[in-house]
């Protein structure tokens, strides 16, 4: 009888990957986006294990959305206080924080527990076509 593959710490080799999302749309590149952060296009993938890759996302001011979502889709938050829920429409929130439009869509395409939110902080976005991490050689997708 044959055992069950686990990947171990020496086993994971992760690599940067850059994603540009200039006139792509939203979901379609999340997805993409959320496909590399949990390493389904790796062999050695395994549910429950962080074995995927670091993205970096560049341009993410200038995503499509179909539709009228726009004005639509709207992202709330809360201060803490009583009363304290905030309302931005999408296109409010491209114009302000562009980066949060894609963070906020690969977070509900990642499971919701510590191997979630461990993902998430190998998600770089930034909402122009510079980024710092040159030095770490990402492959462009």
């Amino acid at each position: 009888m044959q055992k069950s593959f686990y990947p171990k710490l020496e086993d994971i080799h992760t690599e940067w990957v850059l994603v540009d999302a200039n006139d792509q749309t939203l979901g379609r590149v999340a997805s993409k986006i959320a496909h590399y952060l949990l390493g389904k296009h790796k062999p050695s993938f395994t549910p429950g294990v962080a074995v995927g890759d670091y993205v970096v996302v560049v341009n993410a001011g200038h995503i499509s959305v179909t539709g009228n979502k726009l004005e639509d889709k709207m992202y709330n938050h809360h201060t803490g206080f009583p009363g304290g829920i905030k309302t931005v429409s999408l296109a409010q929130q491209l114009e302000k924080h562009p980066d949060r439009v894609i963070r906020s869509a690969v977070w509900g395409m990642l499971p919701h527990n510590k191997v979630g939110r461990e993902l998430i902080k190998r998600l770089k976005v930034y909402a122009g076509p510079d980024h710092p991490h040159a030095a770490q050689q990402p492959k462009v997708v």
